[in-house]
């Protein structure tokens, strides 16, 4: 280690001490010198032991200086890192863990034990009960926020931050060390200090695989030496380097070198008096009985002979304190308490931790070591007089014997999890003692309550009676539930809810509870039936509203409802039925939390009157109703002013104001989508920080996560990269933010889940609440995967009745719910964004949620968590490298918040900013952002670099820092696979590691695994023959939860098959993801490089590529190339269809038609070809989803910049331009093929005519106005190409018809985002089809009439525009929907109907106001029978003035708006819309024109989308919805499974024949 300051060093166990004497005893000095080279380290274990990492394996590079050089035998030169002497720890079974010091290099001998806490690390190691051992912390990131100062003193004269006036652990082992530290109370470095102290400690251990080690042989032996580069230092500075031999401390009595020599006196004057026995006393507990009880504290050493009281102390009660090693060598206080308890008239005694083995051990009881006892901040323990359970923190590793207590003493508590004892209480007499640490310091003090009991006691009140809440027997027995979904997936709702709704199923089926289930989105896995356990009874495909809720429950008679599993759309649907009475009319309870409690929490002002009725602060908010309030409101608070929208979920229609002016214009859109707005203080360059949440009946409370925000407060977490567990909180700010999440989740009283929001003053402990969800959330199936805890799972649970106690953690089946997860690696949340998809769009990010999905990386470091995180959200990145607009000053691309702020911070520290430099600008933890410089370093020496210049050291060094070999290749100058295949010739290999809830602390029973190069073994051996199913990757336009679906079907049907199913997906909002889907869960990249070493590893029989998505499709060819075998569809077959050109060139030999096409290489050339072709044209990149710079041009200007936009997205891939046919109707052809022969198909047909594309179409099934030729035509040429492609498994084509003439648009070889549509319309299910035809099982295909279903279908899309600040809400062939929806009916319109509200579509019915602007003659002629109807149908038609003219001259009557303001003659159209007047717009622009320029046109789909106006930009959209109005007056309430009863002719059902 680099010198940080002088070290001391000292014997493992020195000589006796006072704990409570500043001064303490004297070190033997030694060493201060420290070297800054260092070679690999040993890579060699003669004894067999743990397999050693070797030096860089798994250090945490910290930059020295910004370069290095490199040679050929140590590859990158080892100046780049600052790193200390190689050291090992070398336990007494042989085995040997090399690493790094960080510390003073000074031997020592001890017992080594492990603690699982997430923080504290200055208060453990200053813990003495720590005495003589050797601490491993699982927490793999150790160092983050510093040491604070030893001089600062409490009101008592002791260390204000500290347990004691010495560090009393022997020795220290982390994964990853931080030097660059970062906290406003920290003054040096975890390094530094423990220098200060004598006291050794080693990074770049693989602390996990040393906890497994430990969990399952015990507590054990070990030294830590270190090799001495100089041979004189040692000699010179006594000692350094040289050995030890092992040493038990528990052999010696620890006890009397902690405990105090003196008696010393607290709290002088107080009264009552007590005695407290110090047998190694945290000063926490001094100052909670001082403090907080205001008693008289005489500490007393461990030996005073109570009986003949040498000092002459009175006292009312006793207290003993915690203290380290073997009880049964503490006799004197063993005596001393046995006198005590036989007085005539006892005094009340209260012990904690070895007080309570003292306390028993008096009482004659026995003790007995642990196996590696419980050292910790999670520990259940359940209070027996209530069946309550806390969560405690401890350190012992001796217990009391349960079965040896006399009768006149009971187990006080118990531990839920291992069933130890954690405390006991006297039958009679004032006597208990506990386990834990009431107090806890760090730790939660959920216990403290304890203090108050004991101090009762000795004050003579009287005792307090515990008894249940006899509530508790009066369990509500549910029997049928109507659990209500979130619909279409939006921004800000998106398929995390899909994954709680599903988790809700599986958790009610559970208990034998009939599920009804509402929710349009046709693309979820909750709307499947036959998929497990997990499906609900029926299914309602109906608009989430509150009338259509009600007839359901009219109709099926649920005794309770589920609200809290489908985010804001079924949260205030659960409201306004409350509100209404009609739930309570008609007997339906709300299950979990009470809706009056969900109120209190959306609304503001009953919100702040709650908080403040428990001297809690929310960021000082007012309420607002109408504009003159919110005007009124931000002149309190003072600009700048956050607006909000209540009740609105993502923060939809919020921003900041600067001045009243950006107020009026923010709140007008704002009061369109709520009544109630929000005006908030401004807390941004806050930190944002978040819990969640879970608390049942009985009042257990815990918290299960928590979490924060990369970014400072006011960027919606949403859109910011979001760290868990939080990474620069102390302990003190920990644990102050989650006692306050309990005291408001418990004053509120929610049941179920929830998630708490925080701002953190970044210079203080001063904090202010953001808001509390009273539901699950986005953050919850985050928080879910994170943890392994199945938070929507157990929140139904809770709902039901049940407690925490009784439900069994998921992931070990053997310890309890009832506990708070210990993480030992990092996860790193970042939000996938497609603004590049929108005209106009505004990019920077605030308090209002842009982003459509997410990803979460898991790595046992920042580093490479975060580089996953990129190349997750999107593949086509390497990592995390610098990058800029060049157009824009890098400082401005800092300092304002967009999607790309990230990588200009990189480039910023690339280019040499200093941390400080890019705080400044950003606000941006420095903590974050030095880890950030540490990867620029690193880049920059790598880029110096040749590829054999290389060694296993430097390469092993950048693959623990998250560097992928494409990017590694890109700095040397090579491929991604020369550069994997040296990386593996080198042995430099990445571990798997599980995830289990528990740091490793119990063995974990389900396979939810990740990978890292920070690690020396696998936590598990590979699983052979499994095939992989690649999953979706993040949600984005184009790749949502329909392939979520996909995936979930296969992985399934591979299950039934008898297979084992290894899934691999980074997305945390998925089912996919739920570790209990398949026999093996990777939360990884979808790259290359990850997805062969799984397969590679796990020795797959093959992987499924097709229902995925784009993302999984695309590795096909690459895979295939080395060899993998991907099953389905040959890879070289996707690959013709997928390349335009090869695909262009298949159609033309078997004779298919398609428009006319040329792959071309030059802009002239393009040009050439249109006007050949003539205009519009269509210009198609390959191998890209959702359209991806899909443009049609209808000018020779438009071609030139479609082209180029093409060639960046398509990059080496052909890009080809088509001639573009108008007017022509586009059909869909889904389908299943084995060997090229067609099992299954479906024909649906878009509403909309070709040129929108097929996500964004409104699509029919069955077909209702398609030719039986053209269905003729479709079916042969589809067939020819399935024949020709050799097609087995699912896939796709779109094809247009016009005039019965049929040409081919496309073909994926994969399944589409259609596949969950026509399943179920059809009631069978293509994927489970498709995975039996890719498996080789045996298949047989569907007997298909189409004419014969005698119902419709229609999907219909859900777009975000309202969130897209800015955009255009237009359609074209580039998809800009973010969901799906649809609806069942007996005819196309009435499912039409149902579906375009199910989308969000109001009907026009308030003011009946109807606005029609429609650019074209020809469509202007197309809708004059619809105009006509609606007048006939009584509504107002309102018009532009050249659209109003064509009507008025063929005789309607319109009335006319202008658009221009001002016009004296019309009212101005934009100010109709502003102010309510207009219910529907209906404006249809050119057709193939996509505008630069703001256009009236423009302003007027803006100005809807803004204020919440229905709007129609499709002519043929708009000629369907006014024929529905005219047929259909509302929707009738019908299952799908009631639709699947109506009698069919010649269609067989999926169960029928599978």
């Amino acid at each position: 280690m680099v010198a940080e300051g002088g070290k001391r060093g000292r014997p493992a166990v020195s000589g006796s001490n006072s704990n409570h004497n500043s001064s303490g005893s004297k070190a033997v000095k030694t060493s201060a010198s420290a070297t800054t080279g260092a070679g690999a380290g040993s890579r060699s274990n003669a004894s067999g032991g743990s397999k050693p990492l070797g030096a860089l394996r798994h250090i945490s590079p910290i930059p020295l200086r910004e370069s290095a050089e490199f040679n050929g035998d140590q590859g990158l030169e080892l100046p780049l890192i600052r790193h200390g002497n190689p050291g090992s720890l070398v336990l007494v079974d042989g085995s040997v863990h090399q690493g790094f010091g960080f510390g003073a290099d000074v031997p020592v001998a001890g017992e080594v034990v492990f603690n699982t806490g997430m923080v504290g690390y200055p208060e453990a190691l200053t813990d003495p009960s720590y005495r003589g051992q050797i601490l491993v912390l699982t927490y793999p990131m150790v160092g983050n926020y510093g040491v604070p100062s030893e001089d600062a003193l409490d009101a008592h004269g002791l260390p204000l931050y500290f347990e004691s006036r010495k560090i009393h652990v022997a020795g220290l082992i982390v994964a990853s060390y931080s030097a660059d530290h970062s906290h406003w109370n920290s003054i040096k470095s975890l390094g530094k200090w423990l220098q200060e102290h004598g006291v050794p400690a080693l990074y770049g251990i693989d602390t996990r695989a040393l906890t497994k080690k430990i969990r399952e042989a015990g507590a054990i032996l070990g030294k830590i030496e270190f090799k001495t580069q100089d041979k004189q230092r040692g000699k010179q500075k006594g000692g350094a380097g040289t050995n030890v031999d092992f040493l038990d401390p528990n052999k010696t009595n620890l006890v009397a070198e902690v405990s105090t020599k003196q008696v010393r006196v607290y709290g002088e004057g107080n009264r009552p008096r007590i005695l407290a026995f110090d047998c190694g006393m945290k000063y926490n507990i001094i100052r909670y009985f001082v403090k907080h009880h205001a008693v008289e504290f005489t500490v007393v050493p461990y030996d005073y002979d109570l009986q003949a009281n040498p000092s002459k102390l009175e006292w009312e009660g006793i207290f003993i304190s915690n203290g380290p090693g073997d009880p049964t060598m503490c006799a004197a206080t063993i005596k001393s308490l046995q006198w005590a308890m036989g007085l005539p008239t006892p005094k009340p005694i209260f012990g904690i931790c070895l007080g309570n083995q003292l306390l028993a051990l008096a009482a004659g009881s026995t003790t007995y070591k642990m196996k590696y006892g419980n050292r910790g901040m999670n520990q259940p323990c359940v209070d027996m007089r209530t069946t309550k359970c806390y969560i405690t923190a401890q350190n012992h590793g001796f217990a009391v014997d349960s079965g040896s207590l006399p009768a006149d003493w009971k187990t006080f508590f118990l531990n839920a999890n291992d069933f130890t004892n954690e405390g006991i209480v006297h039958t009679s007499k004032p006597f208990f003692s506990v386990q834990f640490h009431p107090e806890a310091c760090g730790g939660p003090t959920d216990t403290a309550f304890l203090f108050e009991t004991f101090i009762n006691l000795v004050r003579g009140s009287p005792h307090q009676l515990s008894l249940l809440d006899p509530s508790l027997y009066q369990r509500f027995k549910y029997k049928k539930v109507l659990l209500v979904g979130s619909g279409g997936l939006s921004i800000g709702q998106a398929g995390e809810f899909d994954y709680s709704g599903s988790q809700a199923i599986k958790a009610l089926k559970e208990e034998g509870i009939e599920v009804i289930l509402i929710n349009p989105n046709v693309a979820t896995v909750q709307t499947s039936k036959s998929l497990g356990k997990a499906s609900p009874d029926k299914v309602y495909f109906l608009p989430i509203r509150p009338e259509v809720v009600l007839d359901i429950i009219k109709k099926e008679k649920p005794d309770g409802i589920m609200v809290n599993v489908g985010g804001q759309t079924a949260l205030n649907v659960g409201i306004k039925l409350w509100e209404s009475g009609d739930l309570q009319k008609h007997s339906v309870r709300v299950m979990g939390t009470p809706i009056n409690t969900i109120v209190a929490t959306e609304d503001r002002e009953i919100f702040s009157e709650k908080l403040r009725e428990i001297d809690e602060t929310l960021a000082l908010s007012y309420p607002a109703t109408n504009m003159e309030e919110a005007i009124a409101a931000a002149k309190k608070i003072g600009y700048p002013v956050l607006i909000r929208a209540a009740y609105a979920l993502g923060g939809l229609g919020s921003g900041f104001a600067e001045d009243e002016a950006e107020l009026i214009a923010l709140a007008e859109k704002a009061f369109a989508s709520s009544s109630q707005i929000l005006i908030d203080q401004d807390l941004r360059g806050w930190k944002e920080i978040e819990y969640e949440v879970v608390r049942d009946i009985e009042d257990n409370c815990v918290t299960v996560c928590n979490m924060e925000n990369f970014d400072p407060l006011g960027i919606h977490t949403g859109d910011s990269i979001v760290i868990a567990p939080s990474q620069t909180l102390s302990n003190q700010e920990y644990y102050m933010l989650r006692s306050t999440s309990i005291k408001v989740i418990r004053h509120l009283g929610i049941i179920g889940e929830c998630n708490i929001q925080f701002a953190l003053h970044p210079e203080s402990e001063r904090y202010c609440i953001i808001e509390v969800n009273a539901r699950l959330s986005r953050s919850s199936a985050l928080a879910s995967k994170a943890t392994g805890y199945p938070l929507a799972y157990v929140a139904t649970k809770l709902c039901l009745g049940k407690d925490l106690v009784s439900i069994r953690n998921s992931v070990t089946k053997t310890t309890t719910a009832c506990f708070e997860p210990s993480l030992d690696y990092c996860v790193v949340k970042m939000p996938r964004w497609d603004l590049s998809k929108f005209n106009r769009v505004e990019t920077r990010l605030g308090s209002s949620m842009i982003s459509v999905g997410e990803v979460m990386a898991i790595g046992r470091n920042f580093e490479e968590a975060i580089q996953k995180a990129v190349r997750m959200v999107n593949p086509n990145l390497d990592g995390l490298d610098g990058k800029c607009d060049v157009a824009a000053s890098l400082d401005s691309q800092m300092q304002i918040p967009t999607p790309h702020r990230l990588f200009a911070v990189q480039m910023a520290l690339e280019r040499g900013y200093s941390v400080d430099a890019v705080h400044a600008l950003t606000k941006i933890d420095r903590w974050f952002l030095s880890k950030l410089k540490n990867m620029a370093l690193m880049k920059a020496a790598a880029c110096k670099a040749s590829l054999d210049s290389l060694n296993a050291v430097s390469i092993r060094a950048l693959k623990c820092h998250g560097y992928s070999d494409r990017q590694v290749a890109r700095y040397v100058n090579s491929t991604e696979v020369v550069v994997r295949r040296r990386r593996l010739q080198l042995g430099v290999r990445p571990c798997v590691k599980q995830i289990d809830t528990l740091a490793a602390e119990f063995p974990a029973q389900t396979n939810y695994l990740y990978m890292t190069y920070n690690g020396s073994e696998d936590d598990l051996g590979p699983d052979e023959n499994g095939v992989m199913v690649l999953g979706c990757g993040p949600y984005c336009i184009g790749s949502s939860v329909e392939f979520d679906w996909c995936a979930v079907s296969a992985v399934r049907q591979i299950r039934t098959t008898g297979m084992r199913a290894v899934v691999v997906n980074c997305n945390p909002e998925t089912v996919s993801t739920d570790y209990d889907e398949s026999d093996r869960l990777f939360f990884e990249e979808l790259t290359f490089e990850r997805v062969l070493d799984i397969y590679e590893r796990e020795k797959a029989v093959g992987i499924i590529v097709s229902v995925g998505g784009q993302i999984a499709n695309n590795l096909a060819n690459p895979l295939f190339q080395q060899g993998v075998n991907i099953l389905g569809t040959s890879p070289v077959d996707i690959d013709r269809a997928e390349d335009r050109h090869q695909f262009s060139e298949l159609l033309d030999s078997i004779s298919v038609d398609q428009p006319s096409w040329q792959e071309l290489s030059t802009i002239s050339d393009a040009k050439k070809f249109a006007n050949e072709v003539g205009y519009p044209v269509l210009v198609r990149p390959s191998f890209v989803l959702s359209g991806a710079a899909m443009n049609v041009a209808a000018t020779p200007r438009q071609l030139e910049s479609f082209l180029q936009e093409a060639a960046d997205v398509s990059k080496d891939k052909p890009v080809v331009v088509t001639k573009f046919i108008l007017n022509a109707k586009e059909i869909e052809f889904d389908a299943v093929a084995k060997a090229g022969d067609i099992l299954n198909y479906a024909i649906s047909e878009h509403v909309e005519n070709a040129g929108v594309h097929s996500g964004d179409a409104t699509l029919v099934l069955p077909a209702q106005k398609l030719f039986v030729e053209t269905i003729r035509k479709v079916k042969r040429i589809s067939s020819a190409i399935a024949k020709a492609l050799n097609i087995t498994g699912p896939f796709n084509i779109q094809l247009m018809a016009k005039d019965n003439d049929v040409k081919v648009i496309e073909c994926n070889l994969r399944a589409s985002r259609t596949f969950p549509f026509v399943s179920k319309v059809f009631d069978a299910n293509f994927i489970t089809l498709a995975t039996r035809a890719m498996l080789g099982v045996p298949t047989k295909a569907y007997n298909i009439s189409l004419i014969d279903i005698d119902y419709v279908a229609v999907k219909a899309p859900m777009f975000s525009f309202t969130r897209l600040r800015g955009a255009d809400p237009t359609l074209g062939v580039e998809m800009a929907s973010t969901g799906e929806v649809a609806c069942f009916g007996h005819d196309v319109h009435e499912a039409f109907l149902a579906a375009l509200i199910a989308s969000g579509f109001r009907m026009p019915i308030k003011t009946k106001n109807v606005l029609v602007s429609i650019a074209e003659e020809t469509e202007r002629l197309e809708f004059l029978p619809a105009v006509s109807a609606l007048l006939e149908l009584n509504y107002t038609v309102l018009c532009t003035p050249g659209t109003g003219e064509f009507y008025e001259s063929r005789g309607l009557e319109v009335k006319i708006l202008s658009k221009k303001a001002g016009d004296k003659k019309h009212p101005y159209v934009i100010d109709a819309i502003k102010d309510n007047q207009v219910d529907v717009v209906i404006n249809v622009p050119e057709g193939t024109k996509k505008d630069e320029e703001v256009t009236i046109g423009y302003a007027m789909r803006r100005s809807a989308v803004d204020f919440g106006v229905p709007l129609v930009t499709n002519i043929k959209c708009a000629n369907l919805l006014v024929e529905a109005l005219a047929r259909h007056k509302g929707i009738k309430v019908q299952s799908v499974e009631s639709f699947y009863r109506i009698p069919t002719v010649g269609w067989q059902r999926e169960n029928e024949i599978m």
